[in-house]
């Protein structure tokens, strides 16, 4: 198990990975690391006129589960209550939204380092 420093490290630089990523894909980022006592949302965005809430999930190996799938049942909902706490403290009433999960995986291959991998409505 790597040390929590070296997993936030990595978690940092999948989550600037998978904002240029979204933007390169015509997402428009509206907040990032949105903090709530439930929880934190990596990416708001906005999608054409859908409000995307965007789980990064990165592993610095290929060994084990995707990435992707270690977003479950108990982080889904810790992410749907962190949500709603954004939307009342942003005063959005109603607005159209979706759950994506951007999963990242180191690879050099890659121009931006990253192998990305977009999920829209993922949960």
């Amino acid at each position: 198990m790597k040390p929590a420093g070296a997993r936030k490290g990595l978690g940092n630089a999948a989550e600037q990975a998978a904002a240029l990523f979204l933007k390169s894909v015509g997402y428009t980022i509206l907040d990032r690391n949105f903090s709530t006592r439930s929880g934190e949302l990596d990416i708001i965005a906005l999608d054409g006129k859908m409000l995307c809430f965007v789980e990064v999930r990165s592993r610095a190996g290929t060994d084990g589960a995707p990435p992707h799938a270690t977003v479950n049942r108990a982080k889904q909902a810790r992410v749907r209550t962190a949500a709603s706490a954004y939307l009342a403290a942003r005063r959005l009433h109603n607005p159209l939204c979706r759950f994506d999960v951007v999963s990242a995986v180191p690879d050099p291959a890659e121009k931006s380092g990253w192998s990305l991998r977009l999920f829209r409505d993922a949960f």
